[in-house]
């Protein structure tokens, strides 16, 4: 990450991403294939008062918002929140937040791609087949994006239309197949239950610090950004209450059963056969889009980080022919293989939530610092949270309640890739290899 400036924006990037093109950015970044899978988890951790998980996840992710809205509306350099934290705690700090984004990606894809493999092996009858699968999924990608970023867009562009398909025919279809009973809500969990129910389900609705991150060429980053984000968050609330309640009320407490593919068996009841695999192969085609496009953008943030010489430089190579960073592609594409084989879903669900949930956080201080320094980078007045410091705080809050689920082995992998981090860090610092230490 480059030194903060007050500069209005990146160079060279022209600003033409609008409310609606963000929106949809957003939009499509939140919405991919943990949503397939986690009505079941979700179910399992709060019964019958699951939609309030969701109400809960998204007042945190309402409260995340605003203060993303107002930081990236005082920030308009490209980088998202890194570019935040930066700004107002200083390089280390950046770095640090590149390290979690990196992080919160990492095992979010090796995540989304365990569970690929286990609706794809149930769908050929395999169950056997899931490594096999995963091989085949991870090498197609190094190899389609190793040729070229145009290649591994194609690949986003079909399964982003595709993804929406199957849920829209879910909800639109299955509503009229509802048992009302099934939504009673018999007893309400305990608080400790609900955070831990939250802390699995947030997973759905994170996204947006990855489409935030080409904040640089946002059109009037002021006006642009919040209204952008409140539309995106919207919709996606909506849509994710509107499957979950489909879902419940088709299976009541099978829902909870039905872990590797609960739509697909919510789709059987009132479809058959030919529901089950409209929702598996949806839910394949989602998660692979997912996988596709991360897989597209992760490899950035290896590369970047060794073209700053934060890691060995053969990292920073750029293939000579096809003009991608090829050596990080295959080295990250090799490690999110070995993470999806040795984890499931939900473990690695968590530990990106972690990840993601102390970036929040520290977004929501650094909005707080960027308005009391009065930074403004864009054009025009920043947005500004209501209520002056409520908002970022009641986000802290809420990040700290959620935060009390978390295990002792999930902080443990999370704090060691830090602490490897800061080590390399460290050395590089001292040894004057990162570029601007010796300016």
């Amino acid at each position: 990450m480059s030194e903060s400036t007050p500069a209005a924006s990146s160079p060279g990037f022209i600003r033409a991403v609008g409310v609606l093109g963000l929106s949809a950015a957003i939009f499509n970044c939140t919405v991919g294939g943990g949503i397939f899978r986690l009505p079941a988890g979700a179910a399992a951790a709060a019964g019958s008062a699951a939609p309030f998980v969701y109400l809960i996840c998204a007042a945190v992710m309402a409260c995340v918002v605003l203060c993303f809205a107002e930081a990236g509306s005082r920030v308009a350099q490209t980088g998202g929140p890194y570019a935040y934290i930066e700004a107002v705690f200083g390089r280390y700090a950046g770095f640090l937040a590149g390290v979690l984004l990196w992080m919160v990606g990492t095992t979010a894809v090796a995540g989304v791609a365990s569970a690929f493999a286990e609706g794809v092996a149930t769908l050929i009858g395999l169950p056997s087949a899931r490594i096999a699968i995963l091989v085949a999924t991870f090498g197609l990608l190094a190899a389609v994006n190793v040729r070229g970023v145009e290649q591994g867009t194609r690949l986003i562009l079909v399964a982003s239309v595709a993804k929406l398909l199957p849920l829209l025919v879910f909800v639109g279809v299955g509503v009229f197949f509802i048992t009302p009973d099934n939504l009673i809500i018999e007893r309400m969990p305990a608080a400790a239950d609900l955070a831990r129910a939250a802390i699995i389900l947030i997973f759905a609705f994170s996204g947006v610090e990855s489409a935030l991150v080409p904040s640089g060429e946002v059109k009037d980053p002021a006006r642009t950004v919040p209204r952008a984000l409140a539309l995106a968050m919207i919709g996606v609330t909506l849509l994710y209450l509107a499957v979950h309640l489909v879902a419940q009320g088709l299976l009541g407490p099978r829902l909870a059963e039905a872990t590797v593919a609960p739509l697909a068996f919510a789709a059987e009841a009132f479809l058959g056969q030919p529901g089950y695999l409209l929702l598996l192969i949806g839910a394949s085609i989602s998660m692979f889009g997912y996988v596709s496009g991360m897989t597209l953008a992760v490899p950035r943030a290896l590369w970047k980080f060794a073209d700053e010489g934060l890691l060995p430089k053969p990292l920073a190579a750029v293939h000579r022919d096809y003009r991608t960073p090829h050596v990080a592609i295959l080295v990250q594409c090799t490690l999110l293989l070995f993470v999806a084989i040795f984890n499931s879903f939900e473990q690695l669900a968590v530990i990106s939530n972690l990840a993601a949930l102390l970036l929040y956080a520290a977004v929501a201080l650094a909005t707080l610092l960027l308005r009391r320094r009065g930074v403004q980078q864009g054009g025009g007045l920043p947005f500004k949270v209501p209520g002056g410091p409520l908002v970022p705080l009641l986000t802290v809050a809420l990040i700290a309640w959620l935060l009390t689920s978390i295990t002792v082995a999930e902080w443990s992998a999370l704090l060691t890739t830090l602490a490897v981090a800061s080590l390399l860090y460290a050395v590089t610092q001292r040894r004057g290899l990162v570029k601007g230490v010796e300016e």
